[in-house]
């Protein structure tokens, strides 16, 4: 006889219910590990807005009424829209000019602007705040990781691999590359005596052979042949600086697929094939030499130093010799420096020479000191010791720089949280040096508008504060070849004045300022030379 179990109906509800009570755990914690994070990020944003919004600044109807009113400028008067941003950032920074910062959003991103030594300092005097904005990622097409955009380990190992090429004691063996370059200038200038000149365009052309000469080891005298890597480069970098203002062409998907952004490609791809055969060229010859010629450091054997032959030459022994850079390395850095070596100078040449046009009574001081150096011998070459003497041709450049950097801005990424007078900056936060507003702050440069090179005399220096003029940026991250530049302004613009008086034919309130790779104005700097009779 079959005997039917009772079946335990207690106990199958209770499995049944933990079936369902399994499904909604694991429900719960899907959607948990699902949706926390979401619920994680927008917290930390609230945090970070309800920072950036306690900071002073502009608010979101202000700075589209701003770009709004730009925009109508632009469409009516054919004007850039590079010009007007930067314009209408330097006027928001005026309005703000008793804070040390100010805040605005471009986008989703924040930014915060300081234009203030105190708060300038906190950024450029870090050890940890090292990295370039965002903005600096446009460039990875053109100079890969070089030392201008690489960040962390990597930035810290090239600087120190590079900054032994800049030392000042092996200076003076650029010097007579300077001076020779700087003649071929001269004779360029006198072939158009009394004509208007747009200044800036042979200084580039001559900056180009002093850079490839010094650093890559080669002559290419650009200054008598046409080269397509000037005109390429002034393209690439006013697209670039066009780029930072259209949001919606940040992503690097969008923007290749836009005729400008295939423009900038043709422009890069330009100037990559003219390093990269400076490069073959240069390994070329090396390869050819015996080892022990082909270190490019040498004892000298009258001085206790090393004497450096050209900048390329040590990429290309530290990729020989030592198998520490590969070629991609090399080109990272020749690209870099090409640029950084030769169009940052070339802008501080011409806004020197355009400032002392300007200035009748200043091109006298000059005049006076260069014969008095020289005296009726204007024809031998500039010595390092010479350059030492030109003290009042040194307050000269420096005030230029002061008005006219070269770099009108710099960027730094917050990779955490900043106090900075007073106020809480989030990590993620672009931080923009206005390097430009900083130089007209009242507060150090009275009537900061006026070109005056006393300010830079000794006792006029005395006390200001240590960044409040940073024309090669400052701190750890400064330009390595902050003294190879003030070497060669002073050195071309002393040849220049040894033989010419400057007239410059637009007054300054004529010019418009463009924000690009470097600070330029958007035209020609006319000038006309006129060569001087010494009695």
């Amino acid at each position: 006889m079959l005997v039917t179990k009772t079946p335990n109906w207690k106990r199958l509800m209770l499995d049944q219910n933990w079936k369902y009570m399994s499904v909604y755990f694991i429900w719960i914690f899907f959607l948990f590990f699902m949706v926390w994070p979401a619920v994680k990020a927008l917290l930390e944003r609230k945090k970070k807005n309800d920072m950036l919004w306690k900071l002073p600044g502009c608010n979101a109807n202000t700075l589209f009424l701003y770009f709004a009113i730009a925009k109508s400028i632009v469409l009516r008067n054919q004007i850039k829209s590079n010009i007007l941003t930067f314009q209408i950032l330097c006027g928001a920074t005026l309005l703000h000019g008793k804070e040390k910062l100010w805040r605005l959003w471009i986008g989703s991103k924040p930014w915060v602007i300081l234009h203030k030594p105190e708060a300038i300092e906190v950024i450029l005097n870090s050890n940890t705040i090292l990295k370039k904005t965002f903005m600096y990622d446009f460039l990875n097409y053109w100079f890969k990781e070089g030392l201008i955009t690489s960040s962390g380990s990597k930035w810290r190992m090239r600087r120190k691999l590079l900054t032994p090429a800049f030392h000042f004691r092996i200076l003076s063996d650029f010097q007579p590359v300077l001076d020779e370059q700087s003649r071929v200038l001269v004779k360029v200038l006198e072939e158009k005596e009394g004509e208007i000149v747009d200044i800036v365009h042979p200084v580039t052309l001559c900056t180009l052979d002093i850079i490839c000469e010094t650093a890559m080891g080669i002559k290419i005298e650009a200054q008598r042949k046409n080269t397509k890597y000037v005109e390429a480069l002034k393209q690439a970098s006013s697209q670039f600086s066009d780029r930072i203002i259209k949001p919606w062409v940040w992503s690097d998907f969008t923007y290749y697929l836009t005729e400008e952004g295939r423009k900038y490609k043709k422009n890069v791809s330009i100037m990559l094939q003219f390093t990269s055969a400076v490069i073959r060229e240069r390994k070329k010859e090396m390869l050819l030499k015996p080892k022990e010629e082909s270190n490019p450091f040498q004892e000298d054997d009258d001085v206790n130093t090393k004497k450096r032959k050209a900048f390329l030459d040590l990429l290309l022994d530290l990729h020989i010799k030592d198998n520490i850079l590969s070629e991609r390395d090399i080109r990272e850095e020749v690209d870099t420096f090409m640029f950084a070596g030769h169009d940052t100078t070339a802008m501080g040449i011409s806004w020197a020479l355009y400032n002392i046009g300007l200035r009748l009574d200043i091109q006298e001081n000059i005049h006076n000191e260069l014969d008095r150096i020289f005296g009726d011998d204007q024809e031998r070459p500039i010595k390092m010791e010479d350059v030492r003497e030109m003290k009042y041709l040194d307050c000269v450049i420096k005030e230029s720089q002061r008005l006219y950097p070269s770099l009108p801005v710099i960027g730094r990424e917050l990779e955490e949280d900043v106090m900075i007078d007073g106020y809480m900056v989030p990590a993620g936060t672009t931080c923009m040096l206005a390097t430009f507003m900083l130089h007209r702050n009242p507060e150090v440069f009275p009537n900061p508008e006026v070109f005056d090179p006393e300010r830079f005399l000794p006792e006029n220096c005395a006390g200001r504060h240590p960044f409040a003029y940073v024309p090669f940026s400052a701190g750890p991250r400064n330009c390595i070849g902050q003294r190879f530049a003030m070497l060669e302004e002073k050195t071309v613009v002393a040849n220049i004045l040894r033989k010419f008086r400057i007239e410059s034919l637009d007054p300054r309130d004529k010019l418009r300022l463009s924000s690009e790779m470097v600070l330029r104005n958007d035209g020609p700097l006319r000038i006309r030379v006129h060569r001087r009779y010494i009695s």
